[in-house]
Parts: C-alpha cells; structure tokens; sequence
C-alpha cells in the first residue's frame, strides 16, 4: 500500500481533485513510521506529519497554513530526513514532500483540508 495525499471540502465532506498534473504520491506505508512519524521529523518540532504514526492525518481547513509552514521546515531539512530517518532513496523526500506541499497549497486556495492516508 501507498500513502496518498488529497484535498477535501468541509460540508458535506467530500474529497476534491488536487492540483492539476501533480500526484497524489505521499509515500509507502512504512513512511508513516519510517519517515514522517521518525524521531527526526519530531526533532524538527512537526506536530502534523507525526500523528501518521497511529493513523490517517486529517488537517483542518483553518490549520492548512500552520501544515504549510511544517513542509516548509521540512523541506529544508530534507537532507538531514535522507540520512536520520527514511532510507530512502535521493530525490524520495524531496518528491513526496513537493506532493504534499503543491496539495496545501491548493488547500488553502479552495477553503479545503488535506488528508493523507
């Protein structure tokens, strides 16, 4: 299985199409621990992407700035997440990361939440 990343609306909840010609990819399963649920994410003061650790991440429309400011933190920081905490291949971070960020960010554009499961 696949960690996917989408965009939703409130009321009724229903999940939209995220930007155009960008992917859904937000990582293997094993990245809810691995990576985004790791001691170094949580160094970095993430309190989103940790609580893939016990399930889906649902944010909320009004906390879609604060998730875009933590993918900035750990954007930055995608080198040090290479080595700490994934294993993952060059460039895996950095794409999935890119994935999760361009849905934020048409998040926040459509009043929208983000969920990723």
């Amino acid at each position: 299985m696949s960690l996917q990343v989408h965009v939703w609306l409130p009321e009724p909840f229903r999940l939209v199409d995220g930007p155009e010609g960008g992917s859904d990819l937000a990582g293997f399963e094993s990245a809810r621990t691995k990576l985004w649920g790791s001691e170094a994410v949580v160094e970095l003061g993430a309190v989103f992407f940790p609580q893939l650790r016990e399930g889906d991440l649902y944010v909320q429309p009004e906390e879609v700035t604060a998730f875009r400011a933590e993918c900035e933190v750990l954007a930055a920081h995608a080198e040090v997440l290479l080595t700490r905490a994934s294993g993952y291949g060059e460039g895996y971070i950095a794409t999935r990361l890119q994935n999760i960020t361009n849905a934020a960010n048409h998040a926040a554009k459509i009043g929208g939440g983000i969920l990723i499961w």
